[in-house]
C-alpha cells in the first residue's frame, strides 16, 4: 500500500505551482529589458509571451488524457525536466528564436504541472475542493508577486536579467527532489469507479461547454491583464511593475481567505462577483491616473483572484464524471485564449501606436531612435494612448462574464431547489 503524505504532497504540489508562476512574475518584469537587449518590436514581445501560453494548453490537455495512465508523478518529473530545459535556453538566449523556444519549453513545463497538480488536490481533497484549489493557487499570484518585487530589487541593484531567470532554478530544483521521493495516489475518477465513456460524455455535456466558454474569458481577463499591465501602463506611472506586484497581493488575500466566500455565495455567485470586479478594476485601470491608478490595480486584483481556481473547482464539485481531464481542458482552454488574444493584441497595440505617431511614420525607425530624440519622445507619447486603449477592448469580455455567470447563479439556484423538492 502507498503512503499517502497528504500535507507533503499539498505543499510539494504549492511549490512547483510556485515556479510556474515566477516564470510569469519574471517575464512581465523583464519584458521591457528584453525588447531594448534584442531590439523586439511589440509583436514580437507578443508573440513570445503566448509561446508560454501555447505550451500550457498543450501540455495539459494531453496530460489531461494520459495523467489516469501514466499517473501523476511521471507527469511532474516531466514538468521538472522542461522547466529545466527552459530556464536554461532563457538564460543563454541570443535573440528572438532562443527567446520564443525557451518560453515554450517554460510554457509546456507550467502546463504539465497544473495537468498534474490540479486533479492531485481534487483527489487528496475531495470533500473540499474548490477551497483548496483556491489555497494551491494563491501560489501563482505569490509568484507573480515574488518574482516582480525581486525583478524592481535586482534591477535597482544593477543585476541582470539572466541572474533574475536563474532564481528559478532554486525552487525547481526543489519540487523536483521532494516529488520523486513521495507516493502518489490514482486520481479521483478512477477512485470513484467512473468509466471513459462516462469522462467523454461529461466534458461533451451543455454546462461543461459553457464553462470552456466561460473559461476562455476569465482567462483573458486574468492572465493578459497581468503580463502586459508593465508594458501597457509604464508611461502612466513611474512605478507600473508594481501593479503586476498589487493585483497579485490582492490575488494572494483573497485566495487564502476563499472558504467562507465561497461557503457563502457558492461557487457561481463567487464567479458573479469576480466577473463584477474585474470589469470595474479593468474600467479604472485604463481611465485613472496618477496614484488613483494603484487603487484601479487594488479593485482588479479583487475581481480576478477567484478566476481561476474556482472556474475549476465549480467543474470539479458539479461534473465529477469529467475527471482529470475536464480539470485540464479548463485550464487548457483558457492559456489556449490568452496565447490567441495575445498574439492579436501584440499587433493591435503596434497599430494604435502607429495611429499616434505623425502620418507615415516608420514604427522600426521610432522603436530605435536614441533615448532623448524627438521620435523616441513622440513614441512615449503614442505609448501613453495606446497602452489604456488596449486595456478598454479587453474590458468588453469580463462585462460578457456578468451576463452568463448572472445565469449561471440562476441556473445552480433553481437546479439546487429541484433536488430539495425530489
Amino acid at each position: 500500500m502507498p503512503n499517502i503524505q497528504t500535507s507533503k504532497l499539498f505543499w510539494a504540489s504549492c511549490l512547483a505551482l510556485l515556479v510556474t508562476s515566477l516564470s510569469f512574475g519574471i517575464r512581465a518584469g523583464i519584458m521591457g529589458q528584453l525588447g531594448t537587449d534584442f531590439q523586439l518590436s511589440a509583436t514580437q514581445l507578443g508573440t513570445i509571451t503566448a509561446t508560454a501560453f501555447w505550451g500550457f494548453p498543450l501540455a495539459v490537455i494531453i496530460g489531461g488524457f494520459i495523467v489516469d495512465v501514466i499517473g501523476m508523478k511521471r507527469l511532474l518529473v516531466m514538468a521538472f525536466l522542461f522547466h529545466l530545459a527552459g530556464i536554461a535556453l532563457t538564460i543563454f538566449a541570443t535573440g528572438y528564436w532562443t527567446l520564443f523556444f525557451s518560453t515554450l519549453l517554460i510554457g509546456i513545463a507550467n502546463g504539465t504541472v497544473e495537468a498534474a497538480c490540479n486533479p492531485l488536490v481534487a483527489t487528496l481533497y475531495p470533500d473540499d475542493k474548490t477551497t483548496r484549489l483556491n489555497y494551491f493557487h494563491l501560489w501563482f499570484p505569490g509568484g507573480i508577486v515574488i518574482g516582480t518585487l525581486l525583478v524592481t530589487l535586482l534591477v535597482h541593484l544593477g543585476i541582470g536579467w539572466q541572474v533574475q531567470v536563474a532564481l528559478m532554478l532554486i525552487p525547481t530544483l526543489i519540487y523536483g527532489f521532494l516529488f520523486s521521493k513521495l507516493d502518489f495516489p490514482v486520481t479521483e475518477r478512477v477512485s470513484s469507479g467512473f468509466s471513459s465513456g462516462d469522462m467523454y460524455k461529461a466534458v461533451v455535456s451543455p454546462l461543461f461547454l459553457f464553462m470552456v466558454l466561460c473559461m476562455f474569458m476569465t482567462g483573458i481577463t486574468e492572465l493578459f491583464t497581468g503580463q502586459w499591465i508593465s508594458l501597457l501602463l509604464k508611461n502612466v506611472t513611474e512605478n507600473a511593475i508594481l501593479l503586476v506586484t498589487l493585483t497579485a497581493g490582492m490575488q494572494v488575500l483573497g485566495r487564502a481567505f476563499a472558504k467562507p466566500i465561497v461557503k457563502k455565495l457558492a461557487p457561481a455567485g463567487v464567479l458573479l462577483f469576480s466577473a463584477i470586479f474585474s470589469a470595474a478594476g479593468l474600467y479604472m485601470l485604463s481611465t485613472f491616473t496618477g496614484n488613483s491608478i494603484f487603487f484601479a490595480a487594488v479593485i482588479f486584483g479583487i475581481g480576478v483572484c477567484y478566476f481561476w481556481p474556482t472556474m475549476i473547482g465549480f467543474v470539479a464539485e458539479n461534473i465529477p464524471q469529467s475527471g482529470a481531464l475536464g480539470l485540464n481542458l479548463m485550464g487548457g482552454a483558457g492559456m489556449f485564449a490568452v496565447s490567441v488574444f495575445t498574439i492579436f493584441m501584440g499587433g493591435y497595440y503596434d497599430g494604435l501606436i502607429v495611429k499616434h505617431l505623425p502620418v507615415g511614420a516608420d514604427l522600426g525607425a521610432y522603436t530605435a531612435a536614441a533615448g532623448g530624440s524627438a521620435e523616441a519622445t513622440a513614441l512615449e507619447a503614442a505609448k501613453n494612448l495606446a497602452g489604456p486603449e488596449v486595456l478598454q477592448v479587453t474590458l468588453i469580455l469580463p462585462l460578457i462574464l456578468i451576463a452568463a455567470f448572472g445565469g449561471l447563479v440562476v441556473y445552480m439556484r433553481s437546479k439546487k431547489a429541484k433536488q430539495v423538492i425530489n
